[in-house]
């Protein structure tokens, strides 16, 4: 015997927009802004990085670094609005997950280019090639072009560095993976401008190798960008526990369902096995009955209902009486909600 949020599969799990409140509506809708700002930001900087970038290893790391991350703000546009349509006989838990898999194609991006760039580091290094940074003529005077990158790289850093801050709260008010890397993404940049100067102006003191060390800076940045977020979409597209929306720990709703599930008057002992669907989580609740207990129809949905009612995130509940619960190391949640717990 067992209850979910409904009759059927449609009302069961719903759109994904569907589960938002109006604080998570209104954070969508920033968030939206501020991805659409990030895109044009981007594509602006792109276009100027390349104009300067001449032969410096360092700045064509930095331009690559910048055309990835319009892949993040791209997929999270796709991505909010793909999880507007409502389930169907295909896809009876609806479209929820197309938050984890721009978060899987973003990662894998980030992760090729971030090994191309660190290859093509090392290679440069190991063959002794000298970038090239002469002088350029701009307003009738002639300047070192080295200090044309630094002052692109310093103007470009800052709008990443803002939008990504912005982004941040956002990311954990709506549980979004995808825009929750794109912020820290972001709210990183200005490592890269660091180094990418620190390269720039390393040539025009004499040291050859500065750009290329530079370059191989940046694209370890990229790997460890792509690696993080590589774990973390397949952890979650392979329906690993539920985390936090930073990945720094698994989520305290699992306790709390367990917890609510154990307060009913009928329940013995309760497990929950939680998925998250991208915003939103899907729970199975197993639950013990008290000896001599006969669980009701009416006793499953206030439970299921309870439930529900813990948080918003808990979209797409099934409670399902047994006689025994599952081995508890493969069900039983070990995290007790503790009051620093980020949810």
């Amino acid at each position: 015997m067992n209850a979910s949020e409904g009759e059927g599969g449609e009302e069961a799990t719903g759109s994904g927009h569907d589960a938002f409140g109006e604080q998570q509506r209104e954070a969508l809708r920033r968030a939206v802004r501020l991805e659409w700002i990030t895109i044009a930001w981007m594509s602006v900087t792109v276009v100027l990085v390349a104009l300067v970038a001449g032969q410096s290893q360092a700045m064509r790391a930095a331009w690559a670094e910048d055309v990835l991350s319009l892949l993040p703000p791209i997929a999270f546009l796709v991505a909010a609005r793909r999880i507007r349509k409502r389930p169907d006989r295909r896809h009876p838990y609806g479209f929820h997950r197309s938050i984890g898999v721009a978060h899987l194609v973003a990662a894998i991006a980030l992760l090729t280019m971030g090994g191309y760039l660190a290859i093509d580091s090392v290679m440069t290094l190991v063959t002794v090639e000298r970038p090239p940074i002469g002088l350029t003529v701009l307003f009738g005077h002639a300047i070192w072009t080295g200090w044309l990158m630094v002052a692109v790289m310093v103007v470009t850093s800052i709008g990443p560095v803002v939008l990504g801050r912005k982004k941040l709260a956002l990311s954990e008010t709506l549980h979004d993976k995808v825009l929750f890397a794109d912020a820290d993404m972001g709210k990183a940049d200005w490592s890269t401008a660091v180094a990418t100067i620190a390269g720039v102006i390393g040539v025009g003191s004499g040291l050859w190798w500065a750009d290329a060390t530079a370059a191989l800076l940046v694209s370890l940045s990229i790997l460890r960008d792509g690696v993080r977020n590589l774990r973390g979409s397949i952890g979650g597209l392979t329906d690993g526990e539920a985390r936090t929306y930073d990945e720094s720990a698994p989520h305290p709703l699992t306790r709390r369902i367990e917890e609510r599930a154990e307060a009913e008057s009928w329940v013995d002992e309760a497990s929950a096995r939680v998925r998250d669907e991208g915003h939103v989580f899907h729970a199975e609740v197993f639950v013990v009955p008290v000896a001599g207990a006969e669980p009701t129809l009416e006793g499953i949905a206030a439970l299921r209902d309870r439930i529900d009612e813990l948080d918003w995130k808990v979209h797409d509940v099934v409670i399902a009486p047994v006689p025994e619960l599952p081995p508890r190391q493969t069900f039983r949640s070990t995290l007790r909600t503790r009051p620093d717990a980020r949810p």
